[in-house]
């Protein structure tokens, strides 16, 4: 596995929009934070295009991403937003120029796509971290700095990341190469020539947001009847929000939590709910996809990154 240079204040970051376009309030705000931080944020003005719901045609944002990543000035990419639309640009991406320039790139959301294209047929650690809309905007309200820093700028292992309220759904303890993203783009992927194909005894990380308990059930389902679930050793779930069933007219409907403890009774390895890593109520935290964790659910429920994710 490639890993990206470590971060040093000074890099310049590209915010490049491979998914859907935003607000420029909130893009300035998020700027701000990241000069803030001693950061050289870049941009050109094709990261403001739209087309209908994505930030210009995929032509124009691969283009955008080529530009940076192949630019020798660049230490990073970082995805302005999620939305939908990272996936049009993958057919106009060759893994050769991604090899040859490494550099961190750092997203969520829809850019689970691209997450999981750099690292698992591209061969470069990525980063499951803050975007500028929603996050970076609102200052250390919007995301985890203490994670950031240890996983994007120290070339040693992160440690733990936990949070107080990760729960254990099944005891155990497990180590592997880290993965996952997005639940909807996960299963989305599948039966494309970009489809999520992680190594046997990988730990999976899944995020969502928003999706009832039975759309969970169906994709959970999905990447069961795959052989993805039993390729991992370990699993660990996000934060959720928004995923418990609405209740209307004094019904309560399932929690999300309840239906994964069914959904995964067989599952042989740890389980963790509640890290909150990409979509989240509070600060989201940055985990590395690509390099080797441990899953552990006591004394305390926790991610133990055990490798460094930069060089």
């Amino acid at each position: 596995m490639i890993k990206p240079r470590a971060l040093r204040p000074g890099d310049r970051i590209a915010l490049v929009a491979p998914a859907s376009p935003f607000s420029r309030e909130a893009f300035d705000a998020g700027v701000a934070e990241l000069r803030r931080r001693g950061y050289d944020p870049v941009y050109d003005d094709s990261v403001f295009a739209r087309t209908r719901y994505t930030a210009g045609d995929p032509p124009l944002r691969a283009e955008a991403f080529r530009r940076a990543w192949a630019d020798p000035s660049i230490a990073a990419l970082m995805a302005v937003r999620g939305g939908y639309g990272s996936v049009q640009i993958l057919p106009l991406l060759e893994v050769g120029d991604i090899r040859r320039t490494p550099k961190a790139f750092i997203g969520y959301s829809d850019n689970t796509s691209l997450l999981n294209w750099l690292t698992g047929r591209c061969g470069i650690v990525s980063f499951h971290g803050p975007m500028i809309d929603g996050r970076l905007e609102k200052g250390e309200a919007g995301y985890d700095l203490d994670s950031f820093t240890r996983v994007l700028t120290r070339v040693e292992p992160a440690g733990t990341i936990t949070h107080p309220q990760v729960v254990a759904l099944r005891d155990g303890d497990s180590a592997g190469v880290l993965l996952g993203g997005t639940l909807t783009q996960l299963t989305a992927s599948l039966g494309t020539p970009y489809a999520f194909d992680p190594p046997r005894g990988h730990i999976l990380f899944i995020d969502e947001v928003a999706e009832r308990p039975y759309r969970i059930d169906r994709m959970m389902t999905q990447l069961a009847l795959s052989g993805l679930l039993a390729k991992a050793s370990g699993i660990v779930f996000g934060e959720l929000p928004r995923c418990d069933e609405p209740r209307d007219n004094g019904q309560t409907g399932p929690l999300i939590k309840e239906v994964l403890v069914d959904l995964l009774a067989g599952f042989r390895g740890p389980v963790l709910f509640g890290l909150p890593s990409g979509h989240t109520n509070g600060p989201t935290l940055t985990l590395p996809f690509g390099v080797r964790v441990r899953v552990v659910t006591r004394p305390q429920p926790a991610l133990v990154v055990e490798e460094s994710a930069v060089s």
